[in-house]
C-alpha cells in the first residue's frame, strides 16, 4: 500500500493541478505527504561566466536578485498548497539543486511522484506540446512511478482508471506498481490493449485482469485492433473520461509504441487526465 506521497510545487497551473491531485490521493489513501520545493539555487549564482572588466559586481547583484525572487516564488507556491491541503500535516522539503537532481534524490523517500506536465521549478517556460525535463529525467533515471497532471485536469469522481496494456516491461512494471500501491480503491478498473489482431489484444488484456484479480482488484478487459496505437489509446481516454489513466514509457513497440520521447511525449501532451507512468 502507498504509504508517502511527494508533490512537486510551483505557480504553474499544472502543479497546481498535481497539488489538488496529490491531496486527493492522500487523504483517500491515509499516505503521508511531502511538498518539495526545488530553489535550483546553483543556477542563480553562478559566478564562472565571463564578465568585462568591472562587470562582477553587476553580476553578483543580478545573481542576488534571482536568488531572492526563486526564493520569493517557492514561498508563495508554498502558501497556496497549505491553503489547498487545509488541516493536512504535510512535510516540506526544501531542494537547493538543479530540479533533475533534487527530485530524484527527493524521490527515494516517496512511493509515488505527483508532477505537473508544465512544471519549470524555477526554469525556462515549457512549450504546450514540449515534456518538461524534469518529468524525462524521473521517467529515464528514477525508481519511482509518476503522476502526470496536465493543468486541464478535472476531478472525475465517477470515471474510472483505465489502464493502458501491451505486455512490455514497462506496461508490466506500470501495472504491479498501481496494483501494490493500492490506488484502484473502490474505482472500477479498466484494461485496455490494442494489437493489430484481435486475438492478440484479448490475450493481452486477459494478462492483465488476472494479474489484478491476484490482487484482488476486478477489472474490465478492452481489445481493440489497429495499426495506430497511441491515437486509438487517446481516442479511447477521450470516449471513456478515466479518473487517471496507468501506461508504461519509452517501449519501441507495441501499445504506446514509444520511441524515446516520441510516444510519450505525444501522450502526455495530448491527455487531459493524470498518467500514472513508469519506465
Amino acid at each position: 500500500m502507498i504509504r508517502r506521497i511527494l508533490v512537486a510545487l510551483d505557480d504553474t497551473p499544472g502543479a497546481q493541478a498535481a497539488a489538488d491531485e496529490a491531496i486527493r490521493l492522500a487523504r483517500m489513501t491515509g499516505a503521508a505527504l511531502g511538498a518539495a520545493l526545488v530553489l535550483d539555487l546553483p543556477h542563480t549564482s553562478e559566478l564562472n561566466e565571463a564578465v568585462p572588466p568591472g562587470g562582477l559586481a553587476f553580476l553578483e547583484h543580478r545573481n542576488e536578485r534571482l536568488r531572492r525572487l526563486v526564493l520569493e516564488e517557492a514561498e508563495g507556491a508554498l502558501t497556496d498548497f497549505a491553503a489547498r491541503v487545509g488541516d493536512m500535516p504535510f512535510d516540506v522539503l526544501r531542494l537547493p539543486e538543479a530540479p533533475e537532481q533534487a527530485l530524484l534524490r527527493a524521490s527515494a523517500l516517496y512511493d509515488l511522484v505527483v508532477i505537473g506536465r508544465d512544471v519549470t521549478l524555477g526554469r525556462e517556460e515549457v512549450d504546450d506540446d514540449a515534456l518538461a525535463p524534469v518529468i524525462s529525467a524521473l521517467l529515464q533515471h528514477g525508481a519511482k512511478p509518476l503522476l502526470v497532471v496536465p493543468p486541464e485536469a478535472q476531478p472525475r469522481p465517477m470515471g474510472s482508471i483505465l489502464i493502458g496494456y501491451d505486455g512490455s516491461v514497462p506496461a508490466q512494471r506500470a501495472l504491479s506498481s498501481f496494483a501494490l500501491l493500492g490506488l484502484a480503491g473502490e474505482t472500477p478498473v479498466q484494461v485496455l490493449s490494442i494489437a493489430s489482431k484481435k486475438e492478440d489484444a484479448s490475450a493481452l488484456a486477459a494478462e492483465a485482469v488476472s494479474f489484478l484479480a491476484s490482487h484482488d482488484i476486478t477489472a474490465e478487459p478492452i481489445a481493440l485492433e489497429g495499426e495506430r496505437p497511441i491515437d486509438l489509446l487517446l481516442a479511447e481516454v477521450e470516449a471513456i473520461k478515466p479518473r487517471f489513466m496507468v501506461a508504461g514509457a519509452y517501449e519501441e513497440n507495441g501499445l504506446l509504441a514509444l520511441l524515446l520521447g516520441s510516444g510519450t511525449r505525444k501522450l502526455l501532451a495530448e491527455v487531459t487526465c493524470p498518467v500514472f507512468i513508469q519506465h
